[in-house]
Order: structure tokens, then C-alpha cells, then sequence
């Protein structure tokens, strides 16, 4: 099987509305990079729709297919975060979260119903948003003297790396995503810049 060096997310945040028998599915769409991502965004939902009776939720991360969750928050078992992360598999979407916000009411729709409007409003927020083709990266911690940043930061610039963290004063460190496609011809011109640099493998997506 060929590596794979790219692939598609969500290129902004989205939202969406489906509503069935008085009840209100409210759906939120974010381009996410690691599970802290998800906590964050499900904190502030929660805060922002503290009346509502669920906050169901799915998400994809990486490529390899280990890092996901269908969450029903206790709509009854597989209604809500599987038909969810179900629609952003089809799409063909990775490092994507959605949550959909419900608001009862006061008629039960049956779990076909419950699927359907999971389903729908999770289409809803993603369709119209925006496609990226992204690299798959693996992220370094750079550490070394202010003379040689430009070099550093040539480099890293030439090999399309994301830079997440950057303080550049007399000692320099950069945290920077470099394209596993580039990973190894790259890490190895970095390493030659200066015997003072340091290149160090850190977590990350």
C-alpha cells in the first residue's frame, strides 16, 4: 500500500440546523489538530447551550484510523455520534470535529428519527464548508542560536512545514510540523546548519 502524505479537512468552521417535531439540532463544524482541541470546543458549547438536554458529538483524527469517538451523551446507543462520524468518513474528512447541540421537543422520534437527524444535521454543517489537502507532518522541536534562524527558517519555509510555536531571541526554539514526504531530506540539512542545533521529535498529529 503506498504512503499517504496528504489529506482533506475542513478549511474553516461551520454550522448547521435541522429541526423535527419540535426538537432543535444544532450542529457546530471546527478543523481540529489533537483531542485537547475537542475539550476546548465542547467546553465552550456547553457553556454557550447550558439549557440544551444533549451535546452529541464525533471526530476523526490523523490518517492511520485509530484516533476517533462517536459520543451519544445519552441519546439512546448509536443514534447520534455514529450516523455523526459516519458522515464525516463519507465525505472522506480527517482532524475534523463535529457537535450537535439538541434541544427537546417534547416528542420522541424513535431512534430511526434520532438518526436521520443526527445525519442530516452533521451534512449540513459540512457540505458547504471549504475542502484543504494538507501534509501529513511530524512535528520537531528546533532548538539553536539567534545567527543561524534565517537558515533554520529557509528550510523549514522550502519543505512547506507548519511552525505551531516560535521564540526567536539570542536562543532560539521553534516547534514546526515538517511533511513526512520531506521528513528525512530535510531533518538531516537541518541538522547540518550548526553543531549547536538541536532537532528533538515531539507529540503531535
Amino acid at each position: 500500500m503506498d504512503e499517504v502524505f496528504k489529506y482533506s479537512t475542513i478549511g474553516a468552521a461551520g454550522t448547521g440546523d435541522f429541526r423535527d417535531r419540535g426538537s432543535k439540532f444544532l450542529a457546530y463544524a471546527y478543523p481540529i489538530a489533537t483531542v485537547q482541541d475537542v475539550k476546548g470546543r465542547l467546553q465552550a458549547l456547553k457553556k454557550e447551550h447550558p439549557k440544551a438536554v444533549h451535546h452529541c458529538y464525533a471526530w476523526r483524527i490523523g490518517i492511520d484510523g485509530s484516533q476517533h469517538r462517536a459520543n451519544d451523551d445519552g441519546e439512546p446507543s448509536g443514534s447520534a455520534g455514529k450516523p455523526m462520524l459516519g458522515q464525516i468518513d463519507s465525505m472522506g474528512l480527517t482532524n475534523v470535529l463535529v457537535v450537535v447541540v439538541r434541544y427537546f421537543g417534547g416528542t420522541l422520534l424513535g431512534v430511526p428519527g434520532l438518526i436521520n437527524a443526527y445525519k442530516t444535521a452533521t451534512a449540513l454543517a459540512l457540505e458547504p464548508l471549504p475542502r484543504v489537502e494538507k501534509w501529513v507532518e511530524k512535528q520537531y522541536e528546533l532548538s539553536f542560536d539567534y545567527p543561524v534562524m534565517g537558515s533554520v527558517l529557509y528550510l523549514l519555509k522550502q519543505c512547506e512545514a507548519t511552525i505551531y510555536k516560535q521564540e526567536l531571541q539570542l536562543f532560539c526554539i521553534v516547534v514546526a510540523g515538517i511533511p513526512v514526504k520531506f521528513e528525512d531530506a530535510y531533518v538531516t540539512k537541518l541538522a547540518e546548519v550548526s553543531p549547536s542545533l538541536t532537532i528533538k521529535r515531539v507529540d503531535g498529529v
